[in-house]
């Protein structure tokens, strides 16, 4: 059983930085595809970056592009999401997410990740 943590989260002003972290245990996850969505209160979860199963390649929503960062470390069982440039619609909760075993389908669908962390929340006042 993967179990998965975030943290990081917080109170920042827009414009401001921000660094998530998840932590992941239960196995290596390093050759496993991993994402960070995130979820505003009465919306759906939304995707907002991933890296693929090789690792090869990291995707961003465009709304983010160029102002987040998402990165791994730990053998793959550690990924980060840098926020720089935070706006006040930035505000959510972010979860973390990594693939099973037989996932397929796209990196931008909850559908492809079978665990899931708690989520840690991030707000940005304007």
């Amino acid at each position: 059983q993967v179990r998965l943590v975030e943290s990081g989260g917080g109170l920042v002003q827009a414009g401001g930085s921000l660094r998530l972290s998840c932590a992941a245990s239960g196995r290596t996850l390093s050759s496993d595809a991993m994402a960070w969505f995130r979820q505003a209160p009465g919306q759906e979860r939304m995707f907002v970056a991933a890296s693929s199963r090789s690792g090869g390649y990291t995707y961003y929503t465009p709304s983010v592009k160029g102002r987040f960062t998402f990165s791994r470390a730990n053998a793959g069982n550690t990924v980060y999401l840098q926020m720089n440039s935070r706006k006040p619609e930035d505000t959510c909760l972010y979860y973390c997410a990594v693939e099973g075993p037989r996932s397929a389908g796209s990196y931008y669908d909850t559908t492809r990740y079978d665990y899931w962390g708690q989520g840690t929340q991030v707000t940005v006042s304007s």
